[in-house]
């Protein structure tokens, strides 16, 4: 298969599944692999001595390894897996979502169902995570419901859990207002749960996708719900935490989102409200608070008048000021930022880089005094 790019991306596929069927071996020590042998395809021959100097391998990992990879067929077990599992992505693909690249541990098998777009890694559409107690209030209901409306209406991809209480109000409202929502499964794609959302399960297949990191047929399990929490805040550019106890898996995405650079907004609430609390927690941490949805669409730059596509072009056609001698590729990250603030998945749009390429490339262009970062993952020259 050497030689052929398509060839190349196959084997590569290949050696994804593959590698994830191997137990102990986690996203974090396949992103290793990677980085450490360059494609899965070479560290799958790696030797017991090369492996060792992996990190986190240490000597019974890398027996369990070759004992498994023994007992293994790459192909034939591609073949076998694809039968039971005909969509799906790894990071081999080029529409493996760009955002979930970034973070730390991304799902080596993405599966998914529904509508798929030409650009789904987000960069044209956005993506937006709500989050929430399964257990809301009338108030944490209504403004679920308004929030993801607008964010509809503004442009924006939503993203949540489908489980009951503030996740189905999320995905709901923003299928009502004919926007496209994304599901994250803590289950097989195949699998409904809870069984009541079966309806609004077959409705966001029709305007946008449901997502899972575990294949056919994975009944619910209570470890897997806190690690899905990872791929939400990994897909969105920007977490909101709508109703939430002080116990609470939501806190667990805003924690995620927050180690992942995302920003985190907040529905602020009552003291008497026990739903209410894990809320005000975060906003003592430093997480935004939600005043309306027209606050909110400004804090996440959203121009609502527009869709998505005017916004690019508009910011494609804004005349820039003369740009300092850079390095090129920090020029060209420059360059994508008008002199109004410029969302990063726009500026990402406009570069035609890779996400972490830009974010690094923005780093330094900050320490440079050229660019400040603005809240909702906007940038501005200075």
């Amino acid at each position: 298969m050497r030689g052929n790019p398509n060839g190349e991306l196959l084997e590569e596929r290949t050696f994804w599944v593959a590698w994830s069927q191997i137990p102990n071996i986690g996203p974090v020590l396949l992103r290793r692999l990677q980085e450490n042998f360059g494609t899965l395809a070479e560290a799958w021959k790696a030797s017991a001595a090369q492996l060792g100097q992996v990190e986190g391998f240490g000597p019974q990992t890398v027996k369990g390894v070759l004992e498994e990879r023994s007992r293994l067929d790459p192909e034939k077990l591609f073949q076998q897996h694809s039968s039971k599992n005909p969509c799906f992505w790894t990071p081999a693909d080029a529409e493996y979502p760009r955002l979930l690249l970034e973070i730390p541990s991304p799902p080596p098998v993405l599966y998914y169902r529904g509508i798929v777009e030409a650009q789904e890694n987000l960069a044209v559409k956005p993506a937006v995570g709500i989050v929430g107690t399964r257990d809301p209030s009338d108030y944490g209901k209504r403004w679920t419901r308004k929030i993801s409306i607008a964010l509809a209406k503004g442009g924006f991809t939503v993203v949540s859990g489908m489980a009951e209480g503030i996740d189905t109000e999320a995905h709901r409202g923003c299928l009502d207002s004919g926007g496209r929502t994304l599901a994250v499964l803590g289950t097989g794609i195949d699998v409904v749960y809870p069984p009541r959302n079966r309806t609004l399960y077959e409705d966001i297949q029709k305007q946008g996708l449901v997502l899972s990191e575990y294949p056919a047929g994975t009944p619910p399990d209570r470890a897997q719900f806190p690690r899905r929490n990872r791929i939400i805040a990994g897909l969105s550019r920007a977490v909101l935490v709508m109703e939430a106890p002080t116990k609470s898996g939501a806190l667990i995405t805003a924690r995620m989102a927050n180690d992942f650079c995302r920003d985190v907004y907040v529905l602020p609430g009552s003291l008497d409200n026990p739903r209410s609390l894990g809320c005000l927690g975060l906003l003592s941490r430093g997480a935004q608070v939600i005043l309306n949805e027209g606050h909110l669409l400004e804090m996440l730059g959203s121009i609502p008048q527009l869709d998505p596509v005017e916004q690019l072009q508009l910011f494609s056609s804004t005349p820039t000021t003369p740009v300092p001698d850079l390095p090129p590729e920090l020029k060209q990250v420059l360059e994508a930022i008008a002199p109004e603030p410029t969302a990063f998945d726009l500026i990402v749009q406009q570069c035609r880089l890779a996400a972490g390429s830009v974010s690094s490339a923005l780093l330094q262009l900050e320490l440079m005094g050229l660019v400040s970062q603005l809240p909702g993952m906007r940038y501005q020259r200075c």
